[in-house]
């Protein structure tokens, strides 16, 4: 290439790959909305809305059961009111909270296995992973690298509802998806 006062133009390798990388990506982009036609369309997962408790029939640090978002043993939850306000904590305390009992490192049943005066679930089982509940259900010991899916939770009046999940339920490639 040559530039206008007749010298040569000398493009540097730092540019020549940016340009390259630029021009290849502006190439691909365009194949992809080729190939999906006008792009992709963003897809919102719906949670059922499903009553699961009262407010007035909670007792601190003792967990209630309960299927979210299916019915069936590896959707098993557990409801409790903490007695302190919690992250995504519901009722007029901010103090209840969901969570599911399947550890995200290996599954493990986490049933049974709240500690009340630490405000934790765990050991696991399998490998001793602990989750503190007063923080989203984040990992404060073991194998796990994820917190525990923690159910979204409202109250109205009196009655609970479960309206979500946050985080990925153990064993599924999708919360609403049946088990793969």
């Amino acid at each position: 290439m040559t530039q206008a006062d007749g010298e040569r133009f000398c493009l540097s390798r730092r540019a020549f790959l940016l340009s390259g990388g630029a021009a290849v990506t502006v190439m691909a982009l365009g194949g992809l909305s080729e190939a999906f036609g006008q792009g992709a369309a963003l897809q919102v997962a719906s949670y059922p809305r499903k009553k699961i408790g009262r407010v007035s029939q909670l007792k601190v640090d003792q967990p209630v059961h309960f299927q979210y978002p299916w019915n069936d043993f590896n959707s098993t939850n557990m409801l409790i009111r903490l007695g302190v306000p919690a992250g995504g904590g519901a009722g007029p305390h901010q103090d209840i909270v969901a969570f599911s009992l399947l550890c995200t490192h290996m599954g493990g049943q986490l049933d049974g296995r709240y500690r009340g005066q630490y405000k934790v679930l765990g050991p696991c089982p399998l490998h001793l992973s602990t989750f503190d509940l007063t923080r989203h259900g984040m990992v404060v010991a073991g194998q796990a690298t994820e917190s525990l899916p923690q159910i979204v939770l409202e109250t109205k009046g009196d009655e609970i509802w479960a309206t979500g999940v946050m985080g990925l339920i153990y064993g599924y490639h999708s919360n609403l998806a049946p088990r793969t």
